[in-house]
């Protein structure tokens, strides 16, 4: 028989409940389970319920991830329900679950849910609020399937283009990275129009600068770089309160995240003053043993990963439940470190309204999935994240009217590459819109629009009928670049499809797509490259060679009318590279942001530092803009004082357009060296022809500091030079 305990949101009541659980019921709530198969494991919604009931387990996660079997949006409805009812009614205490997703950019996991673009081509949007939109949406979709925690956003800055997790991140700036990533928590956590759901910072401190680009390797970076660069994204994330805090794979100075006190407690915690929930990214404690080997067992690395600050181990099954029962009775985990954990978890369930009511109406699920509404909002950012990269001699936009039009390439009619990686990998066919459909959408009723796939991502497919139908044509569009993955290129379901390509040590187009390209280009027949991909691709011979290039990203479930309505111009674009294009894979790193450094042969025969194919900030418009007349409200400020800077900008073109802004700043002199500039501000303005507008930006006093190895922030007297577009204006501290 269930013992039911009323509760409210405050420490007192969350206390008392805690106190009725035995040791056993509250190491429970540490531990988390999974439905479906990873690895040697298969996990059925019966073997999910007998760990709730038979190891007390607090947390499952039963869809939206790889490993789920269930995509159905009202049959995981019904999970949801069955899960939480098996909770309350069949344990002790009637603890409700936590049943968290891996919904990144929309409930992608999900049937017909709307799916948004992925992270860097939010950011080409420099428009934050769509991230904050995207987590109202994707919290309002997660809730009406019963989930109720988001491990996302992804927070992290992407310093290396090879990273297979690129994507997912809003690009190489920290200021992006932690402007959009405090803008999706602040919508996932919103109750404005529905319960809100837990959002998760991930993943703490430092993943995106790992060795060589290779997934989960070790970071090894100064103390400087870290607290400057990689860390700096999570403090704008805190300011917004996400419920959970996730741990990196990585290794940052010999110690694992998931196994650090220095990072998961005097770092996070004390320094930061997070007070959620610390919750493992799936093996991270695993690990620990497995593949970092500063433990010997799993019952070691229990211990350590607890110790050290985490809260939760997200897939720790009945076996982490009893290690860690274990340490406690043999005296070498304190109770009382274990209360604190058990007390946060159960705070999160209380503020998510799970003991009111976690369940919900499967018969209406349907109704709020992939809503029109919702699906407009996801066109909306996915039609602003397009980046134009090239337009030689305006060949774009097309006309509707053209007589005839190839469309080609692996990613032209596949909604599975478009959605990219943490999403289903066959969505239905009418869940969204290809480039080929959105094309046919918008062409007149008199053109002709054929269609040849010429490649998929590694073997050619009919060149022949490639050749003729590009010579038949007026214009050709060629949609290229990466599939669907993520983590290090994979799951293995994908062997044999992703063959040598997405890999960590090409960055190029495979030679199947070239060839695709080349033969398009050899008819003389106009060409326009769309590149729907996860990582900013080398395209040096497209560049050279192919008059106009759109960057599309992973745009997402609307993306193939986004796409097409820049084609032919129903849309002006405006998107601006939230990461620097290298020319190769060998030129890397290539960042905007790279420290000062001497050039002892001399400038003159010294290859350019920063030389990327397309920099940091890049995007082209069908109009033109030029500004002018940059100026700060004073020319001295004190050490503590902020900067307000305004810019006039004019389109001085014959359409209305949108443009971005980004501004830099550059410490002249500094007690330690500094990036040669550093991205503080952005905004974005829309403009008719011919009409101007002075736009005003604050860069904040932190953005002035130097920061030293301990992470300490120093403002310094001297001069600044604050840059944007062509304009400059100085000012100095005194």
């Amino acid at each position: 028989m269930t013992e039911r305990i009323e509760c409210d949101s405050n420490a007192e009541t969350v206390a008392a409940l805690r106190s009725e659980l035995t040791l056993s019921e509250k190491v429970g709530q540490l531990v988390g389970t999974f439905v479906g198969s990873m690895g040697d494991r298969d996990i059925s919604v019966a073997d999910a319920k007998s760990e709730v009931v038979e190891d007390n387990v607090g947390t499952v996660a039963a869809f939206g991830i790889g490993v789920s079997r269930y995509h159905d949006a009202e049959r995981v409805a019904e999970i949801a329900n069955e899960l939480q009812r098996t909770a309350l009614e069949e344990t002790s205490h009637g603890i409700p679950l936590l049943l968290p997703v891996d919904a990144v950019h929309g409930h992608a996991y999900i049937h017909d849910a709307t799916v948004f673009p992925h992270g860097l081509g939010v950011a080409a949007t420099r428009h934050p609020a769509y991230a904050r939109t995207a987590g109202e949406i994707t919290a309002t979709e997660m809730r009406a399937t019963g989930a109720n925690v988001n491990y996302g956003p992804t927070s992290d800055v992407a310093r290396d283009q090879r990273w297979g997790r690129t994507f997912e991140t809003y690009g190489e700036s920290p200021l992006l990275c932690g402007r959009f990533s405090a803008a999706a928590i602040s919508g996932l956590e919103s109750t404005t129009d529905s319960p809100r759901v837990a959002a998760t910072a991930k993943h703490f401190p430092a993943y995106g600068d790992s060795a060589g680009g290779e997934d989960a390797a070790v970071v090894d970076r100064s103390s400087t770089t870290m607290y400057s660069q990689l860390l700096a994204p999570f403090e704008d994330a805190l300011e917004e309160d996400p419920s959970i805090v996730m741990p990196c794979y990585n290794s940052i100075d010999g110690e694992p995240a998931h196994g650090s006190r220095r990072y998961l407690t005097e770092l996070l915690r004390e320094r930061l003053g997070f007070d959620g929930v610390v919750v493992s990214d799936w093996g991270g404690v695993d690990h620990l043993h497995e593949d970092h080997r500063v433990t010997a067992s799993q019952r070691g690395s229990a211990k350590r990963a607890v110790q050290a600050g985490l809260d939760q181990v997200s897939v720790g099954h009945g076996e982490y439940a009893a290690h860690l029962e274990s340490l406690v009775e043999a005296g070498e985990l304190s109770e009382e470190r274990i209360d604190e954990a058990v007390d946060r978890i159960l705070a999160l369930k209380v503020d998510l309204g799970l003991f009111d009511d976690p369940f919900v109406d499967h018969e209406r699920t349907s109704e709020i999935i992939g809503r029109d509404d919702h699906r407009e909002a996801a066109y909306e950012t996915a039609k602003d994240s397009q980046t134009l990269l090239k337009n030689e001699d305006d060949l774009l936009p097309l006309s509707p009217s053209l007589e005839s039009i190839l469309v080609a390439g692996p990613n032209a009619d596949s909604l599975r590459h478009q959605y990219g990686g943490w999403s289903v990998k066959h969505p239905e066919a009418d869940s969204g819109t290809t480039v080929l459909e959105g094309v046919r959408d918008r062409v007149s009723e008199s053109t002709t629009v054929r269609y040849e796939q010429g490649a998929t991502m590694t073997e050619s497919v009919d060149p022949d009928a490639v050749k003729s139908a590009a010579a038949d044509s007026d214009v050709a569009v060629v949609v290229c670049g990466e599939n669907w993955y993520f983590h290090e290129f994979g799951p293995n379901q994908l062997v044999g499809e992703t063959g040598e390509f997405p890999t960590r040590s090409q960055l190029e187009l495979p030679p199947a797509q070239r060839e695709l390209l080349e033969t398009v280009h050899a008819t003389g027949t106009p060409t326009v490259l769309v590149t729907i991909t996860g990582r900013p691709l080398a395209i040096s011979w497209a560049d050279e060679h192919i008059p106009a290039i759109l960057q599309s990203y992973y745009p997402g479930s609307e993306g193939g009318r986004a796409v097409a309505d820049v084609l032919f111009g129903k849309h002006n674009p405006a998107g601006r590279l939230p990461i620097s294009v290298p020319r190769s894979a060998e030129q890397l790193p290539s960042r905007f942001n790279y420290y000062a450094h001497p050039t002892p042969i001399g400038d003159d025969e010294h290859p350019d530092t920063y030389d990327p194919l397309y920099e940091f900030g890049h995007g082209e418009s069908y109009t033109t803009f030029e500004c002018s007349t940059l100026e700060v409200d004073a020319d001295e400020i004190g050490p503590a004082e902020s900067v307000r800077a305004t810019i006039t900008v004019e389109n001085t073109g014959d359409r209305a357009g949108a443009r971005a802004l980004d501004f830099f700043l550059r410490d002249e002199v500094s007690s330690i060296v500094r990036p040669v500039r550093e991205h503080v501000a952005f905004t974005r303005v829309s403009l008719e022809p011919g009409e101007s507008t002075t736009v005003s930006v604050t860069i904040p006093n932190a953005a002035l500091a130097v920061t030293d190895s301990r992470g300490r922030r120093t403002v310094e007297s001297g001069a600044f030079e604050l840059t944007c577009e062509d304009c400059s204006t100085t000012f100095e501290v005194r």
